[in-house]
């Protein structure tokens, strides 16, 4: 072989191996489409009273198995001011070294009110939550409409007081690459139909529903669940649901099969209410969705 020849080789040798590495990839593609997330809220009370610190509860994710941690905004010490670059970077870190993916964080907001002072301040908390949920690295900002349900003319002002506020917030979302992610809360939103109506009007790459398994108000909820699937960007798994008013045990079968069976790719949070010992409790439900999902 000739020195040119030789050198033009061993320079294809990088190009080579990554076509086989890619081709390899195309072929026998990873199964595991999911990965599951803590919502923080599972450990409220915990947290509230200071039994668990936020740092704490990131070790307790990496013992039981978690891939990945939502931290709601509530939990930060100066809620619901912003807060500071080291107290967000000093969680940041943390979860890196523990080899946790941040999947998202959230705040209380309602944007029920008309055109005014009120409205105003609950847009300047979206807009200075999601520069946080940018520094934490936590692609999805979890958001409220309104916090009951309305019928008739007053919900269509509702609305407009919604898509009003979310056309405020929306170019800030873009702006940091930050996904508005509304949840379904047996509040403003109680189907999947009023989901797809608020969420395709908006028409934005930077919206999407945070899936709340447990708050949809209808006589098969599982099939609201299918139905609000294409919408979701991230979720809340939980272990009960309501059926005609009632809270009911999940059919974790069911749901996980509803989710496999989609296109949904991702991290997915699963949400625990009610738990007396979280730090016993939770391990039990992460190894049941962990079984059905991960499988």
């Amino acid at each position: 072989m000739s020195n040119v020849n030789r050198r033009n080789f061993l320079m294809a040798l990088p190009l080579l191996s990554m076509t086989r590495a890619f081709s390899l990839h195309q072929i026998h593609p990873s199964k595991q489409r999911f990965k599951l997330s803590l919502n923080a809220y599972s450990f409220n009370d915990w947290l509230m009273q200071k039994k668990i610190s936020p740092l704490e509860l990131l070790d307790f994710c990496q013992r039981t198995g978690f891939d990945a941690i939502d931290f709601t905004g509530y939990y930060f010490s100066t809620y619901p001011g912003t807060p500071s670059d080291e107290e967000i970077y000093g969680f940041k870190r943390k979860a890196h070294s523990l080899g946790l993916e941040i999947s998202g964080t959230g705040i209380r907001n309602s944007f029920s009110f008309d055109k005014g002072d009120q409205l105003d301040k609950e847009i300047d908390l979206v807009k200075r939550w999601i520069e946080v949920a940018s520094k934490l690295g936590a692609p999805v900002l979890r958001i409220y409409t309104a916090k009951k349900y309305y019928t008739g003319e007053e919900r269509k002002k509702i609305l407009e007081n919604i898509q009003w506020a979310l056309n405020k917030c929306l170019p800030t979302a873009a702006e940091h690459g930050i996904i508005l992610g509304i949840q379904n809360h047996n509040d403003f939103l109680r189907t999947s139909k009023e989901c797809h109506e608020l969420i395709n009007s908006m028409n934005s790459p930077w919206l999407g529903l945070v899936l709340d398994t447990g708050n949809f108000i209808a006589n098969d909820p599982y099939e609201e669940i299918k139905q609000a699937v294409p919408l979701a960007v991230n979720w809340q798994l939980k272990e009960k649901l309501l059926i005609n008013g009632v809270q009911t045990p999940m059919n974790l079968e069911k749901l996980c099969e509803i989710i496999k069976a989609s296109d949904y790719n991702g991290t997915i949070p699963i949400e625990t209410l009610g738990m007396k010992d979280p730090i016993n409790e939770v391990p039990v439900f992460f190894k049941k969705v962990s079984k059905l999902l991960l499988s």
